[in-house]
């Protein structure tokens, strides 16, 4: 198998195992096997996430991190009608999540199937569905199950707290277009498999030490706050690419975020990025990212003494049904290479 078609294979595996932040055991679970059966030693962190050494030459050390969590929400309250007001899990929006199946998984191991829907959803019942504005408060999430009160819904097991995953809809189009939810950043991760894969199968050695950081929790904002090996200077975060008004990434290129909303990136990682796209022909934007923070962002907060950069294939739609291209997916992947070998 190729390393596209390999990094696709782990795309599809990795966004059918729900994970939203606080729920992410089986995702890490799973990298963590995959990593082994490629031939490393990964390490699960006491947060949850993954750490691996890729091996290296002597030198500084260099961390590539992607983030396994994703945007979720949580059961809030259990209605007097049996249905269930959400609390989002990072980023979700109840006005993207509108309409979209979802499984809610109870602290009993049991699982059931619902709709966040708006309350009084029927257009032919409520003549204000045109102007509701859209917020858990004003949706809930109707359980496919024969319930219709609060004890009926709390007699299945479902309770506050309990987690809700929504249906990522994963669909891979002839023209090359990838669409899915939580492609941020499953796809990254699926990415630095294919590259750990590829050190492993073209007996390759990385300019220096490297390592790989899959964090679990940087929807929420410290996903990357720890677990920084010794002697490591540098922090490569790999991430979704924005994509939108005034920026001049697509779904075709690798972004290299210039500045974030936090403030900009390492100056020298950057311009070497960008050389290294330059020289290599890697289609690639240089951009500004005005509403985005990264594990990069959380570890430099947390205290440590790094250099930091972000790249990552062009995403559409960020935070909603998102979009990618393959040939977005491979610039990311050859600029990864070009900068660590």
């Amino acid at each position: 198998m190729n390393t596209t078609d390999y990094i696709l294979e782990q795309l599809q595996n990795l966004i059918s195992i729900d994970s939203p932040s606080g729920f992410t055991h089986k995702a890490a679970q799973y990298v963590i096997e995959e990593l082994t059966r490629l031939g490393y030693q990964p390490q699960q962190t006491a947060k949850g996430g993954v750490l691996c050494a890729l091996g290296g030459k002597e030198g500084e050390g260099l961390l590539m991190s992607a983030h396994i969590d994703t945007l979720g929400a949580m059961v809030a309250e259990v209605k007097e009608n049996g249905r269930l007001r959400l609390s989002p899990v990072g980023g979700m929006q109840a006005n993207n999540g509108e309409a979209e199946t979802c499984r809610i998984y109870t602290r009993g191991g049991k699982v059931y199937d619902g709709t966040l829907q708006l309350i009084n959803p029927s257009v032919h019942v409520n003549e204000d569905y045109k102007t509701i504005q859209r917020t858990f408060d004003t949706t809930e999430v109707v359980i496919d199950e024969k319930t219709k009160s609060k004890a009926e819904t709390k007699a299945l097991g479902i309770g506050n707290g309990d987690f809700v995953c929504f249906d990522p809809r994963f669909i891979r189009t002839a023209s090359g277009y990838i669409k899915s939810r939580f492609l941020d950043d499953k796809l990254s991760v699926a990415i630095l498999l294919g590259y750990a894969k590829s050190l492993r199968e073209e007996n390759l050695t990385p300019a220096r030490p490297t390592y790989l950081h899959i964090t679990v929790f940087e929807e929420v904002g410290h996903g990357g706050a720890a677990s920084i090996p010794a002697g490591v200077t540098e922090m490569l975060c790999v991430d979704m690419g924005c994509v939108g008004d005034g920026l001049e990434c697509d779904e075709t290129m690798v972004s290299i975020c210039v500045k974030d909303k936090n403030g900009p990136s390492n100056y020298e990682m950057t311009s070497r990025l960008i050389a290294l796209a330059k020289e290599k022909g890697i289609p690639y934007a240089a951009d500004v990212y005005p509403f985005y923070g990264s594990d990069a962002d959380s570890a430099l907060a947390a205290g440590h003494d790094l250099r930091h950069a972000l790249i990552g294939a062009g995403v559409y739609v960020s935070h909603g049904y998102e979009r990618t291209h393959l040939e977005g997916v491979q610039a990311t992947y050859d600029l990864i290479r070009a900068y660590t070998l």
